[in-house]
């Protein structure tokens, strides 16, 4: 498994912690982390997902219900909701590629969530994704 890839796993674990137990405190959380990633700079990424997840919640959570046509935020299962959290902020905060972003959290839909989840992340991160530029000789086609 790639290093970015386990971090994004146990952020998801945090977030679902923090889900059902909304008075776990960042001190906590970054305890838990260090006990499931010993390399300080994964850890360090981990944190950084977790920490940015949190301090953009509202701002993440209006753009994915947006995007959610017909679903609520209440009604997605909690692994696909925080799946799609990370990779929403990923993809409009962190800088990460798009693609990248996509691919990284259908893997963890796949791994966490339901047999469905995989399509439902993808479809909504999808319609995030930010547009590309068109350059002038594509306008004229």
């Amino acid at each position: 498994m790639a290093r970015r890839s386990k971090a994004r796993e146990v952020a998801l674990q945090m977030l679902f912690q923090k889900d059902f137990n909304p008075d776990a405190d960042a001190y906590q959380l970054r305890q838990m982390i260090g006990e499931q990633i010993d390399d300080a700079d994964l850890a360090a990424f981990c944190w950084s997902l977790v920490a940015g997840v949190l301090e953009r919640l509202p701002e993440l959570d209006a753009r994915i219900s947006a995007a959610a046509e017909n679903w609520s935020l209440d009604r997605m299962a909690p692994t696909d909701r925080n799946a799609l959290r990370i990779g929403a902020y990923e993809m409009l905060c962190a800088g990460t590629p798009p693609r990248v972003v996509i691919d990284e959290a259908i893997e963890l839909a796949r791994k966490f969530g339901t047999a469905q989840s995989p399509q439902f992340v993808n479809g909504i991160l999808d319609r995030l994704m930010p547009e590309k530029p068109t350059s002038s000789a594509e306008e004229s086609l």
